[in-house]
């Protein structure tokens, strides 16, 4: 049975991570806990009051991410926060944070911000280009679902004023 109480492991160094003060995880919450072998659901409650919720999962790594196996075996997906962003799903927010500058008089002109990000301007042109995309290109791009043949390139550089159009060169059906 593996059992920690109030612990993080310092992976790096292979010892508890916790703070010195009250023993307590400098990570999560800052609650005690407790990680035991998959077991029956319970809550149990002392007589000062508190609670302790026992909930039976597995921690499995896959890819070197640590995901929450359910009892009935299912996987639980990892959250969209817990993932990193894919490249054009940082484009897309490189735009708009580009063009929210542009347009609250942060900056004056894409080449200011080429000069304040050390980058050329024509990458910054083709990043706002990005904000002009049709709603549901936007959406497969944060959901992660763009048919695998489509490019930064096929969607930043001169991209067809019509969503229609737009969407016929991505190959996404309308919705």
């Amino acid at each position: 049975m593996t059992k920690f109480s109030g612990k993080n492991l310092d992976r790096s160094a292979g010892r508890a991570a916790e703070n010195p003060k009250d023993g307590v995880s400098n990570k999560g919450s800052g609650y005690p806990f407790e990680l035991e072998r998959p077991g029956a659901a319970s809550v149990v409650e002392s007589s000062d009051g508190k609670l302790s919720i026992n909930v039976p999962i597995n921690l499995k790594r896959r890819s070197g991410r640590r995901l929450i196996t359910l009892p009935d075996g299912t996987v639980q997906e990892p959250r969209p926060w817990d993932t990193q962003p894919t490249p054009l799903q940082l484009a897309l927010a490189r735009g708009h944070r580009w063009l929210q500058m542009l347009e609250t008089g942060e900056v004056s002109s894409l080449r200011e911000i080429a000069q304040l990000e050390g980058l050329d301007n024509s990458y910054i042109s083709r990043m706002v280009n990005l904000t002009t995309l049709a709603p549901d290109i936007v959406e497969a791009i944060l959901d992660d679902c763009l048919p695998p043949n489509i490019t930064l390139f096929d969607l930043a550089v001169d991209p067809p004023r019509l969503w229609s159009e737009q969407r016929d060169r991505v190959g996404i059906l309308h919705l």
